[in-house]
């Protein structure tokens, strides 16, 4: 069985994701893709597409093609919209992080997809991560007890994107938290399997933005358009009691830069990303740290299946509608660190908790 795939977004996290990994796929074949520019479209079913792939600016003439599945590749605040069209035509969807703009968007894309009973998922592919699938079975196996507080660490010390629409706060809803912050809140929130949020309060700061000519990994951004805040910080109170320190910036004064990394202390033991993935705990009145070897190595002529956590989403997901089985990104998942996610902005306007 071959499934027909459309693309919605041709640009950059399309080319350098989602479309090297999906002509990996056996079973999917790329027939369809849309993008405002049509020579980024173009270029895509060039590059990717069948012999017969066709091409559209308009995503509505897309979705009236029989295809199987779609790919939102878009900016933030079109999510939302071209899921719930794309589900409505008939379509499983995979949609880009973060899940929407706003909570109640997100609630509608998990209404349309019950609605038409087609699957839907989120791009969180950091789930895929070798040292992210091993840490999960270690918290799945109970060996950390009861993870009762955990940082969400998003760390960049320069590295603001300065093309697209990334620092348009009307098109993306944010800077740095909604758009890397969100990846390291869903690690955290799947390790501790906790998504009963209660309150969060939070702050987002605007500091470094100003900055004229200022270093950056992809040249200086124009302070006139940065309208997004270059930080955030934000602190999640769970139903249970459990907290959740969740950091984030494009560009901040710090030389401890991590990114979608989570760290995690249990009742029996914790769980370090930060520098290679370690475990810690105390055992016969001893201290011990774990340091956990993620590499085979050492055989001759062989490279081992490799750590390539976009191509391992693209197979889990056509896995999961290929056999009627949930996929591992659950959208009702991905709608709490949506709201999670608001809350914090919210209450970085108001200077409030805000209770969810």
């Amino acid at each position: 069985m071959v499934l027909k795939v459309g693309i919605i977004g041709c640009g950059g996290i399309a080319n350098g994701k989602h479309l090297p990994a999906l002509a990996q796929v056996e079973s999917v074949e790329l027939v369809a893709f849309c993008d405002l520019e049509i020579a980024r479209a173009e270029k895509a079913k060039q590059t990717y597409g069948t012999a017969d792939a066709v091409v559209f600016t308009d995503y509505q003439e897309l979705l009236k093609l029989d295809l199987d599945a779609v790919h939102v590749l878009t900016p933030n605040s079109s999510h939302a919209p071209l899921t719930i069209a794309a589900l409505e035509a008939g379509c499983h969807v995979m949609c880009e992080k973060p899940m929407a703009k706003t909570s109640e968007e997100a609630k509608a894309m998990i209404a349309a997809a019950e609605k038409t009973g087609k699957k839907l998922t989120i791009g969180y592919q950091n789930r895929f991560r070798t040292d992210s699938e091993y840490l999960y079975t270690v918290c799945e196996a109970g060996e950390l007890g009861e993870v009762y507080t955990a940082k969400a660490h998003a760390i960049r010390r320069r590295a603001v994107p300065t093309w697209g629409v990334f620092l348009d706060e009307e098109a993306q809803g944010g800077g740095p938290l909604i758009d890397i912050g969100t990846h390291a809140l869903d690690l955290t929130l799947w390790m501790m399997d906790n998504y009963k949020p209660k309150y969060v309060v939070g702050n987002a700061y605007h500091k470094l933005s100003s900055t004229k000519n200022a270093a950056n990994a992809w040249g200086p951004w124009d302070p006139e358009k940065f309208t997004v805040e270059d930080s955030a910080i934000g602190f999640v109170i769970m139903e249970n009691g459990a907290t959740i320190y969740l950091e984030s910036s494009w560009a901040i004064n710090s030389l401890d830069v991590k990114e979608a990394k989570t760290t995690l202390m249990g009742t029996k033991a914790g769980a370090d990303m930060n520098n290679g993935l370690s475990i810690n705990g105390e055992d016969h009145g001893l201290l011990y740290e774990k340091k956990v070897e993620l590499e085979t190595g050492g055989v001759d002529f062989y490279d081992g299946a490799g750590d390539d956590p976009a191509l391992k989403e693209a197979e889990s997901w056509y896995a999961a509608v290929m056999n009627d089985t949930e996929p591992l990104v659950k959208p009702e998942q991905a709608l709490v660190v949506t709201q999670i996610l608001e809350g914090i902005y919210q209450s970085a306007k108001t200077g409030e908790p805000v209770y969810l």
